[in-house]
């Protein structure tokens, strides 16, 4: 048996993409990835991500990103929810690794779930997936805490999210991380929002963009709908 842990990262800041990874494994390497602590990438050092997704790459059958830039992401908000486009984009991690090859194989695959109700997610999921027949697919909350799959499926989101941040402050300065409560955010947000709000960088659906600049479309949306 294969395993493929699924996870997301940059759910919930106003500025860049979310990114979700997946990594395939099977159970030697899921061995040797936990004696190198692979584990929950909200609990490693951002030098210590560095290494470990290096490892995770070199110690894995296989491995894949997804990215959903803001403006998908506002399209998602406002049509249905993030949480299926997030399932689209898990999805689209499964098909891309679950090729023919491993179709005969069967592969185990953890995503550490985004929604309350589980089973529902998990059915909307199913319906973006191709090949089923060779798949176990299991939904939890906290995946990416209690699998080692997950754990590295986090590093790898987390380390390619990173990147994408750092590209944005080289092209417009300090952004600090993207998320609403950071003070820099904010401040950038306050000073920059109105001259970069066609730059592609913003979540115009997000209730504090909203909320800063009233003239954008109606609907606020919070965190808490998701």
């Amino acid at each position: 048996m294969l395993i493929l842990g699924v996870d997301d990262a940059g759910r919930g800041p106003l500025i860049g993409p979310m990114i979700l990874a997946g990594v395939l494994i099977d159970k030697n390497q899921e061995a040797k990835l936990k004696r190198m602590n692979i584990r929950d990438s909200k609990i490693v050092s951002h030098p210590e991500r560095i290494k470990l997704s290096k490892a995770i790459k070199e110690n894995s059958y296989a491995h894949f990103v997804a990215k959903a830039y803001p403006k998908e992401i506002d399209e998602a908000v406002e049509s249905h929810s993030l949480n299926v486009l997030e399932a689209v984009k898990a999805a689209q991690i499964i098909n891309a690794i679950n090729l023919k090859k491993y179709q005969r194989e069967t592969i185990k695959v953890i995503l550490d779930c985004p929604s309350i109700n589980i089973t529902k997610w998990q059915e909307i999921l199913m319906k973006y997936i191709q090949h089923k027949e060779n798949l176990q697919v299991v939904c939890e909350h906290k995946a990416d805490a209690n699998h080692v799959s997950v754990g590295a499926a986090s590093i790898l989101a987390k380390v390619t999210r990173e990147e994408e941040v750092t590209e944005i402050k080289k092209k417009y300065g300090d952004i600090g991380s993207g998320y609403p409560a950071d003070p820099a955010t904010k401040e950038f947000i306050k000073s920059h929002g109105k001259e970069l709000k066609d730059s592609g960088i913003f979540r115009k659906s997000w209730a504090t963009w909203k909320n800063l600049f009233p003239e954008a479309k109606k609907g606020q949306v919070t965190l808490d709908k998701f």
